[in-house]
């Protein structure tokens, strides 16, 4: 048995075991949240959130992309939140590479060099003021007033608050 194999199981047992029941397509907590897609950030356990509480949109560096600033206009234009929480973490992936010699290694092994952004970064902090930035500073998000970054460190689970002056 391979490893979807194995998580179809597991889906069948969870979904067995949970009554039916039907949760809005508006988040409850009016909340939409990007992080990374690190494994080892379970944000909806670090959180406290329950199903139905929160948008969560992942990507490699929780980095604000085009694609991050069209969910989050869906989000919050057609699906009632307002409020946008960024969270990046401690010992990221993107670290540990640069955006030429990643590009390069794509190109090299594909033999055509990506359309997409790299964004690796240097500095975590630095890097989640850039996304407060860039979602404060989108005209297609409408509620840019709550807009928060928090960075998660991965061996004590904790979150701190990263605060940036526009």
């Amino acid at each position: 048995m391979d490893a979807i194999d194995e998580l179809i199981a597991n889906n069948r047992a969870f979904a067995d075991g949970l009554p039916d029941r039907h949760l809005d397509v508006e988040p409850s907590r009016r909340l939409a949240i990007v992080t990374c897609m690190d494994s080892r950030l379970d944000v909806f356990a670090a959180l406290g959130l329950g199903d139905g509480e929160a948008h969560v949109l992942r990507n490699a560096g929780g980095v604000i992309t085009d694609d991050v600033i069209r969910s989050l206009a869906v989000s919050q234009r057609r699906l009632g939140t307002r409020e946008v929480m960024l969270i990046h973490h401690t010992d990221c992936g993107l670290e540990q590479l640069t955006d030429d010699g990643f590009r390069a290694e794509l190109q090299e092994a594909t033999g055509v060099s990506p359309a997409f952004a790299i964004e690796s970064f240097r500095d975590v902090e630095d890097d989640v003021r850039q996304s407060i930035r860039r979602v404060r500073r989108s005209t297609f998000v409408p509620h840019r007033d709550l807009v928060r970054g928090f960075v998660y460190d991965v061996d004590t689970h904790r979150l701190r608050e990263i605060e940036v002056d526009d």
